[in-house]
């Protein structure tokens, strides 16, 4: 089986979706946000406040350059990581991309009020998801196939992942 890639924006529910796909398909299932914090040693948010966002995506890239070569897992990348074209490439190449959206309100429920995302802890919150989504939109349509997960469960988005890649 091809991998098995989900990308989108935060709190769209790629990693939740990712790990009860794994768990299902009995696959393997890679976090690069969490591959990205091992191999620095520290939080994301962490990243993000002592280095910046360029060293972050040098990170990521360096991580989905990585992951590409596996085979038979489920991947939940961040939600800029399509952004590079590079990345798009080796993934697309590595499996099958599905993006998961969410309408800006179900997004903002799902994130919730904390600070530790870095990129929608300063300013209001609702403005700057819409402002990162139009930037990244063009990105998320090159996905293979797209999932609206605003009104679905993490079952019912599992199980419409699963007859796209059976």
């Amino acid at each position: 089986m091809k991998n098995i890639i989900l990308t989108g924006f935060m709190g769209t529910g790629k990693s939740s979706v990712g790990r009860r796909l794994a768990r299902e398909l009995n696959l393997k299932f890679i976090d690069t946000d969490d591959l990205i914090e091992k191999e620095a040693g520290i939080p994301i948010a962490q990243i993000f406040s002592q280095f910046g966002e360029a060293y972050f995506r040098r990170l990521e890239s360096k991580v989905v350059n990585k992951i590409s070569s596996d085979t038979d897992v489920v991947i939940s990348t961040g939600g800029g990581a399509i952004v590079n074209p590079e990345n798009l490439e080796a993934l697309k190449k590595s499996g099958i991309v599905i993006c998961l959206t969410a309408s800006i309100d179900a997004i903002l429920i799902r994130i919730g009020e904390g600070d530790e995302r870095p990129l929608v802890s300063q300013g209001d919150k609702r403005e700057v998801i819409s402002n990162l989504l139009q930037v990244r939109e063009p990105f998320y349509k090159k996905a293979d196939f797209i999932i609206d997960t605003t009104t679905k469960t993490v079952g019912e988005v599992v199980k419409e992942i699963k007859k796209i890649v059976s």
